[in-house]
C-alpha cells in the first residue's frame, strides 16, 4: 500500500468557479484520489479557498460586507459546490485559518534567518483616483510580451511571462480604470529565489517523469534571463497574514501583510494541520505526510494545476521549502493542464462568460459534467467546450453504451429469471473471451490512470463499456432463451456481475452513477477486479438485485439548444 499526498490548485475566494477552472486541477485530482483510494493506497487530498489579496478585499467591498465575513460567507458556497460535485476532499480549508498565519510567519522567520529575505525600498504604482496602492494583479494593460492588452502586472495571463507593473504599456487601475497612477516609494520584503537558482534546477532536471507542459513552462521561467527574479513576498493591504518572524514583529514591516503568492501554497500544508486539529488527531498524523524526519519520505506528493500555477509550483513555492532548512516535502509530480476554452472564446470568472459550477448544477447531476470534463481534459492542448460535443458525448458514452447495458441486463433478467443472479449453465468460448478482453481493457486502464493519463484513461473506461455491449450483442441472451435457458442463465449471470464490476471502476468518473448500480446490485463490494474470473463471480446465484432507475437521461435537441441560448452571452 502506498501512501499519496494529492493537492489542487487552490481556488481563490472571490465569487463561483467556472468549469474551465475545475477541470484544471479540482476534478482530475478528484480523478485521481478516488482511483488510489479504490486501490487500496492510504491518500491524504487536501484544498483550501485562497482568500487573501487584493481580489477578496475588492470583492467584499462590492458585496457591501466586511472582508472576513464575506470570505467565510463563500467558503461555505465553494465547499458546497464541490460537495456538489463529488469532490472527495480530506479537507477542504482556507488561507485565512489560525495554522497558515503562523506556518507562513514560520517560514519567513526561517528564510530571514537564513538570510534570504531582503528589504527592499521600492518604487509602487499608487492610484490617485482609488487613494491607495495597487497590487500587481491590480494594474492592467498591454504585455510587452506578447501584446495582450488586458495583461496583470504580476503575469500575462496570454504568454504566463513574469511581469513588473512598470513593464506594462498604458497601465490603468483594474480597480477604477483610472489612468492616474504615480510612484511612490514604499519598503516591502523579498524572497531572493535567485540565490537559489542550482538548487532548483538541480531539482528540476531530477524530475524526469514530468509531463511536458510543466516541464517546459518550469525551465523556460529558470533558464530565461528575467525569469526567476527575487519575489517580493509582503503587499501594503490590510487583508492578509501580518508580516511577522515567527511569533516576532518585523520592523518596519508594521502595517503590512504577506503576498497572497507567498502564503497560498503554505495553506497546502497548513490544510493538513486543519485537518488533524478538527479531528483531534495529535500533529504527528499531519507531520507524517509533510515531513520527511517524521515519515514523509516514502510519500508521493502529487499536484494538480492549469498551466498559469506552473511557475510559482516549481520556483516560488520550492524556494520557500529549501530555503527554510527544514525537512519539508517536496512534490514528486505536478500535473499542469491547458485551458478550457467555452463555445468559440475563453471561460472567464472576471467577465462572467461560460457556464459556472452552480449553474451546471442546476441543469444536470454532477456526473454528466465529471465524464464530459475529464474525457475532454486539455491536457496535451486547449481544449474547447460546446454544447453540441457535451450532448452528443453524454448521449453516447453514458445513455447509449453504459447506461443501455445496465438497463437491458437487469430487465432482460427480471423478466425471464425474476430479480435474482440466475442459476445454471456453465460459461463457454464467448465469456472466456470476454474475460481475456476485459483482463487487458483493464490493465490498459490502470496503466493510463496511474500515469494520470486523464484522457486515455477515460478512453480505457468506454472501450470497456462497449465491451459488456458488443457481448451482450453477440450473446443475445434474449434469442438463446427460447432454445437453450441454461446458458443464457449463464451469461446474464456474467453480465449482472459484469455491472458490479463496471461500477468499481467507474467510481472515479462517475462516483454517483457508481454508487446506485452497486445498490442496484444489492452489493458493498467495492473490491478491485484484478482478476476478472473471479470478480465475475463476486454475485453469486441467486443473490437478489434490483432495475435501478434509468442512469443517465439522454439531452435532447430542444434542450440543448435552449442551454446555448442561455449561455451565449455574459452571466449578470
Amino acid at each position: 500500500m502506498a501512501r499519496i499526498l494529492i493537492t489542487s490548485a487552490i481556488p481563490y475566494i472571490n465569487g463561483i468557479k467556472h468549469l474551465g477552472n475545475l477541470v484544471g486541477s479540482q476534478l482530475p485530482a478528484d480523478l485521481y484520489a478516488r482511483y488510489m483510494r479504490g486501490r487500496g493506497h492510504e491518500v491524504l487530498f487536501l484544498c483550501a479557498t485562497d482568500e487573501h489579496g487584493t481580489p477578496a478585499e475588492l470583492a467584499a467591498a462590492k458585496a457591501g460586507k466586511p472582508v472576513a465575513e464575506y470570505c467565510a460567507e463563500m467558503w461555505s458556497v465553494q465547499k458546497e459546490l464541490s460537495d456538489g460535485f463529488r469532490l472527495s476532499f480530506d479537507k477542504f480549508g482556507r488561507s485565512s485559518s489560525p495554522q497558515n498565519h503562523a506556518l507562513t510567519q514560520h517560514f519567513a522567520g526561517r528564510l530571514a534567518d537564513a538570510g534570504l529575505i531582503e528589504e527592499v525600498t521600492e518604487k509602487q504604482v499608487y492610484s490617485n483616483a482609488d487613494g491607495r496602492f495597487l497590487p500587481d494583479r491590480y494594474i492592467e494593460g498591454t504585455c510587452p510580451n506578447c501584446g495582450y492588452d488586458k495583461a496583470r502586472g504580476d503575469q500575462c495571463e496570454n504568454c504566463t511571462k513574469q511581469l513588473d507593473p512598470t513593464d506594462l504599456i498604458e497601465p490603468r487601475s483594474a480597480v477604477s480604470g483610472s489612468t492616474d497612477l504615480e510612484v511612490r516609494e514604499t519598503k516591502h520584503l523579498y524572497l531572493k529565489q535567485r540565490s537559489l537558482r542550482g538548487e532548483l534546477s538541480d531539482w528540476i532536471d531530477s524530475k524526469t517523469d514530468w509531463p511536458i507542459l510543466t516541464t517546459s513552462i518550469a525551465k523556460k521561467w529558470l533558464n530565461d534571463g528575467d525569469g526567476l527574479q527575487d519575489r517580493g513576498i509582503t503587499r501594503d493591504l490590510d487583508w492578509g497574514i501580518p508580516v511577522k518572524k515567527g511569533d516576532a514583529d518585523w520592523p518596519g514591516m508594521e502595517g503590512k501583510v504577506f503576498y497572497v503568492w507567498f502564503d497560498a501554497p503554505i495553506e497546502y500544508i497548513a490544510c493538513a494541520k486543519e485537518w488533524t486539529d478538527a479531528t483531534g488527531k495529535p500533529d504527528a498524523d499531519w507531520e507524517r505526510w509533510w515531513r520527511t524526519d517524521k515519515g514523509a519520505d516514502d510519500v508521493r506528493y502529487v499536484q494538480f494545476m492549469g498551466k498559469d500555477n506552473v511557475p510559482f509550483h516549481t520556483l516560488s513555492f520550492p524556494a520557500t521549502i529549501i530555503g527554510s532548512g527544514e525537512p519539508w516535502k517536496l512534490v514528486d509530480y505536478i500535473k499542469s493542464f491547458n485551458y478550457l476554452n467555452y463555445d468559440g472564446g475563453q471561460f472567464s470568472t472576471s467577465q462572467g462568460r461560460g457556464v459556472f459550477m452552480d449553474q451546471a448544477l442546476e441543469i444536470l447531476p454532477a456526473d454528466y459534467w465529471r465524464w464530459w470534463l475529464l474525457s475532454h481534459a486539455p491536457e496535451n492542448s486547449d481544449s474547447e467546450f460546446t454544447w453540441e460535443n457535451f450532448q452528443a458525448s453524454v448521449n453516447k458514452d453514458l445513455a447509449d453504451v453504459l447506461g443501455n447495458f445496465v438497463s437491458r441486463v437487469t430487465k432482460f433478467c427480471r423478466s425471464k429469471f425474476g430479480e435474482q443472479v440466475p442459476s445454471d449453465g456453465a460459461w463457454g468460448d464467448e465469456e472466456n473471451a470476454l474475460i481475456e478482453k476485459l483482463q487487458s481493457g483493464i490493465a490498459a486502464y490502470e496503466t493510463q490512470m496511474e500515469a494520470i493519463e486523464v484522457r486515455k484513461a477515460a478512453n480505457e473506461l468506454r472501450a470497456l463499456w462497449a465491451l459488456g455491449n458488443e457481448y451482450l450483442q453477440g450473446a443475445a441472451p434474449w434469442s438463446v432463451f427460447k432454445e437453450d435457458p441454461e446458458r443464457a442463465a449463464a451469461q446474464i449471470r456474467l453480465a449482472l456481475n459484469l455491472i458490479r464490476v463496471y461500477a468499481v471502476l467507474s467510481a472515479p468518473f462517475i462516483p454517483d452513477a457508481a454508487a446506485k448500480m452497486l445498490s442496484s446490485m444489492n452489493t458493498l463490494d467495492t473490491e478491485w477486479p484484478g482478476d476478472v474470473k473471479s470478480a465475475l463471480t463476486a454475485l453469486p446465484e441467486g443473490h437478489a438485485f434490483t432495475v435501478p432507475e434509468v442512469l443517465f437521461a439522454k439531452i435532447s435537441d430542444e434542450e440543448r439548444e435552449d442551454w446555448q441560448t442561455k449561455f451565449a452571452g455574459v452571466r449578470t
